[in-house]
């Protein structure tokens, strides 16, 4: 017995069982397909220096706010901060891309370099350097909507700390840059990491327009080819989906619906299908299921009836 009172386990017997968990998986990844295992080939995208480079851009897009605190610097000081932190942005983002590029490379198989995957990683880089500022003047709309939208919003501070829709709608715009600029596996890696923490689902090929606004958000779900408008709200539960996800579509297809300008859509709503629209200043209201469009100004509810009385 333990001094805890807990039978001792047979060691013998637990390294028997141990050796043959081994045995069977080494098996395992000789017979199973090639895309269950990547072992002895070329490097793969970290999901934690993914992870890095979200919080490095967010740094940068948010200064004071994310990072270290900059209460007391020098304008030289600032400019060394910065300057070291687009330096290590770049340098890790380059890093990531090229793996992630290589990674889709099916004639390359090994652990060669691809100097193709390097001049694409860099050129992706460089160009998202150079939106970094256009990134953060469509997140200050975005803030500013979450101030509108939220009485309960005591100030900027509080939404850039504390709210999950900016938080989210801050990676989203990450990730969306870096998708119009060809890559693919790290923008997915990107929105993926801000799912776990907010639970916010957003695809990072979705087209959103400015002021967006996500209240509350828990369990909303933004489709790869959903186009939102201009000073949208949704609320937590939303989801604009597709008609059908039965097996793979094809590439380019619109799947998901169109959001027009300053509409707002209520908690628990579904909208689906790439060809509903629902049009500007409408509102959806919670629980709704919409797979039609839905005329500028409509207001779509659902209603409850209680059970008559006996």
């Amino acid at each position: 017995m333990t001094s805890g009172g807990e039978p001792r386990p047979d060691r013998a017997a637990t390294r028997d069982v141990a050796e043959e968990a081994v045995d069977r998986l080494m098996t395992s990844y000789k017979s199973a397909s090639g895309a269950m295992q990547h072992v002895n080939a070329y490097e793969l995208p970290s999901m934690q220096q993914v992870a890095e480079i979200v919080e490095g851009a967010r740094s940068l897009l948010f200064p004071g706010f994310v990072g270290r605190s900059l209460a007391r610097v020098t304008e030289s000081e600032l400019r060394d901060y910065v300057s070291e932190r687009v330096d290590d942005l770049g340098r890790h983002l380059r890093r990531q891309l090229y793996r992630g590029l290589h990674h889709t490379k099916s004639e390359d198989k090994g652990g060669d370099d691809c100097p193709t995957c390097a001049a694409k990683a860099d050129s992706i880089t460089n160009a998202f350097l150079d939106r970094l500022v256009d990134i953060r003047d469509e997140l200050a709309l975005d803030v500013d909507a979450h101030l509108g939208g939220d009485p309960a919003a005591s100030g900027s501070d509080e939404v850039i700390f504390c709210y999950p829709g900016l938080y989210a709608i801050s990676v989203y715009r990450l990730a969306h840059a870096l998708h119009l600029l060809g890559a693919r596996l790290i923008p997915r890696m990107m929105s993926e990491l801000a799912h776990q923490r907010v639970g916010i689902d957003i695809h990072p090929g979705a087209t959103i327009g400015r002021s967006f606004f996500i209240d509350h958000g828990t369990g909303v779900v933004i489709g790869e080819t959903s186009v939102i408008g201009d000073r949208v709200r949704l609320y937590q539960g939303v989801t604009l989906g597709a008609m059908t996800v039965q097996g793979r579509q094809e590439r380019g297809v619109k799947r998901h619906p169109t959001i027009e300008d300053d509409v707002v859509i209520y908690a628990g709503a579904t909208i689906l299908g790439g060809e509903t629209v629902i049009g500007k200043g409408a509102v959806i209201g919670g629980n709704s299921w919409v797979t039609a469009s839905i005329d500028p100004g409509e207001v779509v509810v659902v209603e409850r009836r209680s059970a008559p009385r006996r």
